[in-house]
Parts: structure tokens; sequence; C-alpha cells
């Protein structure tokens, strides 16, 4: 068995579709096909259900796939581990951040960027059931999520930094110069919120029912952006990571409140396969965030009082 055959047959279970399989692997239509018919007389068993196009994979397919998908990522991590020992790592690493995480996630890149200069930093929004998924199945080296709520499975987790709920409203709003608010001013408001799929909605949701409290938005989105707009709009307030207003810097039209009655903060931070060996790149990242404190919660001041 060749490492590209088995490359050509996850190809194809991953566009279901022969010619972009092709197109992807830069070989023709009848080489892939081959390919795929060699992988099945060396593993002596049927991968796909034949038909004029893609009809999906049988049970077997489905366990190779699988594995597949491990041995080609044992097989990069040995080329790179290789590269790594001469002082060459390459390559791109692969996050999935939940959309909380996004204002801090600059500050990861940056100690990444420090080590590696070289290395490509793709990052993907998920939720952190969709990271939990693409861990499982190998499409990212490492994901940014809240770490004790809805904690993901088969993972090593490292803290990055605590995480803290703001009420958020334009400077010309009743509240603005308010110091702190309680919750049960807050959830009176009409409110722009995270929709239920995002986990950052759901400890919302679950931090307002620990008091007795409803949260009922006027509006939901999956997207800090459309909270975004709101905000500046006027007529709808939020509840907010802290971190949201690192996206703003020295803005003065949106102003953040504290919340009290609970102060409630939440783990974020780093979570990775709980596999070994690591790949170079997951090892990498490792290191590199070893030790660090972001010191995102250090500034405590809201623009409305500076």
């Amino acid at each position: 068995m060749l490492i590209r055959h088995l490359s050509y047959f996850v190809t194809l279970a991953e566009e279901k579709h022969f010619a972009r399989a092709a197109e992807i692997c830069n070989v023709t239509q009848p080489t892939l096909s081959a390919a795929i018919r060699k992988l099945e007389e060396h593993l002596k068993v049927t991968l796909i259900v034949r038909g004029h196009r893609f009809m999906g994979l049988t049970r077997d397919g489905e366990r190779v796939l699988e594995w597949g998908r491990q041995i080609l990522l044992d097989y990069d991590s040995l080329r790179n581990d290789l590269n790594d020992s001469h002082g060459s790592l390459s390559g791109t690493l692969r996050l999935g951040v939940i959309p909380a995480a996004m204002p801090s996630v600059s500050l990861l890149s940056e100690r990444f960027s420090d080590h590696h200069p070289d290395i490509v930093i793709e990052i993907t929004s998920m939720t952190s059931r969709a990271i939990q998924h693409a861990l499982d199945t190998f499409d990212i080296d490492g994901g940014i999520t809240y770490l004790e709520n809805e904690p993901l499975e088969n993972v090593k987790r490292i803290s990055l930094y605590q995480e803290r709920y703001v009420f958020a409203c334009r400077s010309d709003h009743p509240f603005a110069d308010r110091m702190s608010l309680t919750w049960k001013e807050a959830v009176a408001e009409p409110l722009c919120l995270l929709s239920e799929d995002m986990q950052n909605r759901r400890i919302l949701n679950g931090i307002a029912t620990s008091l007795g409290l409803t949260i009922r938005p006027s509006v939901i989105s999956n997207s800090f952006l459309a909270v975004c707009s709101h905000l500046r709009n006027g007529l709808w307030c939020s509840i907010v990571p802290r971190t949201f207003f690192r996206m703003f810097g020295d803005s003065s039209d949106l102003v953040w409140i504290e919340l009290t009655d609970p102060s409630h903060t939440q783990a974020v931070g780093l979570v990775i396969s709980d596999r070994s060996p690591q790949s170079p790149m997951t090892k990498a990242l490792v290191k590199a965030l070893r030790g660090v404190d972001l010191g995102i919660d250090s500034d405590r001041r809201s623009p409305a009082h500076t």
C-alpha cells in the first residue's frame, strides 16, 4: 500500500466527487480510480459504493477513512519531525477558535510567530462542538475554547486566561456612566446576544438561571459582528466577554460596565488531542505557550471611565 493511494481515497471521501478529488490530487480521474482499486485489493475490502457517480462509502470504507486520516497525519508529522530535527519546521498551524476568543487569539499568534516566523497560522471560527469534531478528525492542530463549561473529551488543556462578562452599550445610554451593574438590571434591557448554538450564550443562560432570571434577547445572531452592529445602532445593549473591546481600541461610542452579583469568570484555553506522540506542530504550539500569561484582564477600566 502506498501513502498516495490512501491520500487519494481520503480526498475522494471528503470531496464526494471523483473529478474534484482527481483535480485536488493533481491526477487524472482514471489514475485516481485505479489507485483506490489497488488500495481495496491490498486491504481485501470494498471501500466505496460504485455507480455512475460517487455513491458513498461502505462500512469498511468508513473505518478505513478514520484510520486513513490518522495515518496521513502521522506520516506528515513524521516528515515534519525529521525537518524539525534539522531546525526547519514548516507548514501550517491550524487552529479552531470559538467566536468569544477571537478578539484575543492574536496574542497567541504573536507568541507562536515569535518562535516560528515561517509557519502560516490558519484560524477558523468554530463552535466548541465543532472544535471537538475537528480534533477527533485531525482537521485542526488545536482549539481555543472554554475549559470548564461543557468540557471537551479526550483532550489536554492549557489555561490561557480568565474571561469575564460585561454589559455593553452605547455611550449615550442611561447606564453609560455607571461603574457597575447587576445581572438583574442587565437582562431587563433590550439585548442583542449570540444564539444558543454558541457556548458563550449557554454560559450566560446558566448564570441567569442560577440567579432566578431569564434572558429574553430581542435580537440573536451567531456573529459578534452583528452584535457590534446592533450596539452601535443604540437601540440594543449586550452582555459580552470583556475581550470584545480589544477589537475597538479607544472607541468612544461604546462602553462596557462591570457586571456584579455575581462577578463571573470563565477559563479559556488551548485544547489539543490527548494522543502520543503529538505532532511536531502541536508540540511547537504547546512549547510556545508554556508558562504564558496573556495578561488580557489587566486593564479593568471601561472607556467611559477613563
